[in-house]
C-alpha cells in the first residue's frame, strides 16, 4: 500500500493506493456545521496547510440505528464527530478524463452515511469510473422547517458536494463535464431535487434515481417533525432554540416520537419542501422538462422492507377502504390490483398500492412526460431472506457489484446471482460513460428493463393497475 497525494482547491490530501485503485476519504467540502453554523447553509471549507490524511471515513450526521426488524436488515454505521460535510473519492490509478459518478445515500432523510460498507467505490474505480460519495445533514439538523433558518439544508449540502465535485474532480482524473449523480430511496429524492434546479443542471451529464420519492412536501407537512420534536422537548420550534440542544438529544426526541410507528400509522417523516433558494420547483414537475438523460426505476416489492410479513397479514380489505378514503383513490383500484396480483393477500395488495403511490406511479408519469432520454427499469429478483422478494434497497448490492458485502448478504442471502450484479453494475457504468444504459428509451415503445434471474426488456409491468391508480 502506498499513499498518493492530490492537491484539492483547499489543500493537499493523502489517500491510499492498493492494486491500482486510489481512495481518498473524508475530504471536507464545507465547514463543520457546529455552533452558529448549525441550521445554516453550508459554508465553503477554509484552506489548510500541509497534507491532510484522507484514509478513514469522516463523522456521520447525528442519527440512531434503525430500530426493530428493519434494523436487522439495514446496517447502521455511526461515526462520532463534527466534520460531517465530507466526500470520498475512489479513482483508477491512471484515470484521465474518466466518467464520474456521485452517490447520495438513502435513509429516509434521517439515517445513513457514505461510510456504509456496501457503498465502497472500488468496483466502480476498478471498471474505469471516478466514484464520489457524499455525506449531508439529516433529520432535524438537515430538514427542519423553522422560521429563523433556511429550508432544505441537507439539499443545500448535497448541492455544495456537487459543486465541489465539479470544481475538483479533474484533479482526481475525472471529467467535470461527465458527472452522473445517483442515489437510492431518500438518496434518489436528493438526486431528483438537484436535477430539479436549473442552476445545477450545467454540472450534470446524467442522473439515476433508484426508488426515490419525487414529490416535495407542503410547508405545513414538512414542518411537522420539527414542531413535534420541539413540543416533545418543551422548547420553541426555532433554530435559536434547537442550537441550544445537543444534536443527539434532538435525535432521541425524534426516536421517542416514532417508537410506535407502523406502515399505515406512521409519524410524519422528514421531507424536502419548496423554497426559492434550495428547491424552487417540485421535482415531480421539474424533471419532466430537465434536459438531462435519466435512468429511473423501482423494485417490484418495495413495501416488503417497510414492515414484517406478519404485519401485512393483519391488514384487511377494511384497512384498504380506510387507505382509499385517506388517499382519495379512484374507484376500481382494488379490482385492478387484484387482477395484477391474483395470489396476493389484502395486506400485499395494500403494500403494492402504497409502493405505486410513493415511487412507481410518479416515476412512470415523469418518464412518459420527458423528451430527454429516459430509461425505466424494474428490479424483480426475489430475495429468499425473510420473504423480502424484490424489496426496497435490495438492488443496491447488485448496483455496487458487492454481493459479498455483509450488508448485501443480510438482504440477498449468500446465493444471489453474480451474473445479475455484473449486468446491473455494468449498465449503470455504461450510462455514466455514454448516456445510454443499453436498453431502449421509455418513449420508444414504453419498454422497461426488468432485472431478474434472466434480464430482459418488457412492456410496462402492471400497466392496467397503474392506470387505475392514476384515473
Amino acid at each position: 500500500m502506498s499513499h498518493p497525494v492530490v492537491h484539492t482547491e483547499a489543500g493537499a490530501v493523502s489517500g491510499t493506493r492498493t492494486e491500482g485503485i486510489e481512495r481518498y476519504l473524508a475530504i471536507p467540502y464545507a465547514e463543520p456545521p457546529v455552533g452558529s453554523r448549525r441550521f445554516a447553509l453550508p459554508e465553503p471549507v477554509a484552506e489548510w496547510e500541509g497534507v491532510r490524511e484522507a484514509t478513514g471515513f469522516g463523522p456521520t450526521s447525528p442519527q440512531s440505528p434503525y430500530p426493530g426488524e428493519i434494523g436487522k436488515l439495514l446496517p447502521s454505521t455511526i461515526i462520532p464527530g463534527d466534520d460531517i460535510l465530507t466526500v470520498n473519492v475512489w479513482r483508477p490509478e491512471q484515470a484521465d478524463g474518466a466518467a464520474v459518478m456521485l452517490w447520495f445515500h438513502g435513509g429516509a432523510l434521517e439515517r445513513g452515511t457514505a461510510a456504509i460498507s456496501t457503498y465502497d467505490g472500488t468496483p466502480f474505480a476498478r471498471d474505469g469510473v471516478v466514484f464520489v460519495s457524499a455525506n449531508y445533514r439529516l433529520g432535524a439538523e438537515g430538514f427542519s422547517v423553522l422560521p429563523d433558518a433556511p429550508r432544505n439544508i441537507g439539499l443545500a449540502d448535497a448541492a455544495e458536494a456537487l459543486r465541489w465535485t465539479h470544481r475538483n474532480i479533474a484533479r482526481f482524473g475525472g471529467d467535470p463535464s461527465r458527472i452522473t449523480i445517483f442515489g437510492e430511496s431518500a438518496g434518489g429524492a436528493v438526486v431528483a431535487a438537484l436535477l430539479a434546479r436549473e442552476d445545477l443542471r450545467p454540472f450534470l451529464a446524467g442522473a439515476i434515481i433508484e426508488s426515490g420519492p419525487l414529490d416535495a412536501a407542503t410547508t405545513e407537512r414538512a414542518a411537522r417533525p420539527a414542531r413535534d420534536i420541539a413540543r416533545r422537548l418543551g422548547v420553541p420550534a426555532t433554530a435559536e432554540a434547537f442550537r441550544r440542544i445537543p444534536p443527539q438529544r434532538l435525535v432521541a426526541a425524534r426516536d421517542e416520537l416514532t417508537a410506535n410507528s407502523t406502515l399505515i400509522k406512521a409519524a410524519p417523516g422528514f421531507n424536502a419542501t419548496i423554497d426559492p433558494t434550495t428547491l424552487p420547483e417540485n421535482p415531480r414537475r421539474a424533471l419532466i422538462g430537465a434536459d438531462v438523460p435519466v435512468v429511473i426505476g423501482t423494485n417490484t416489492d418495495e413495501y416488503r422492507l417497510w414492515d414484517t410479513p406478519a404485519a401485512f397479514a393483519k391488514l384487511s380489505r377494511g384497512t384498504y377502504a380506510l387507505l382509499a378514503l385517506a388517499k382519495r383513490l379512484p374507484r376500481g383500484v382494488w379490482r385492478a390490483y387484484r387482477e395484477a396480483f391474483p395470489a396476493a393477500s389484502p395486506g400485499e395488495i395494500i403494500g403494492q398500492v402504497l409502493t405505486d403511490l410513493v415511487v412507481r406511479q410518479p416515476a412512470v408519469e415523469i418518464a412518459r412526460g420527458r423528451t430527454a432520454p429516459t430509461f425505466v427499469y424494474e428490479f424483480a429478483w426475489p430475495s429468499p431472506v425473510r420473504d423480502l422478494r424484490a424489496a426496497h434497497a435490495l438492488e443496491i448490492g447488485f448496483v455496487f457489484d458487492a454481493l459479498g458485502d455483509e450488508g448485501a448478504v443480510t438482504m440477498a442471502g449468500t446465493d444471489a446471482p453474480q451474473e445479475l450484479a455484473t449486468r446491473m453494475h455494468g449498465d449503470w457504468i455504461r450510462f455514466a460513460e455514454t448516456g445510454d444504459p443499453g436498453w431502449p428509451a421509455f418513449r420508444d415503445g414504453s419498454l422497461v428493463r426488468r432485472y431478474d434471474s434472466v434480464t430482459h426488456d418488457v412492456a410496462l409491468p402492471r400497466a392496467a393497475a397503474l392506470a387505475a391508480l392514476t384515473h
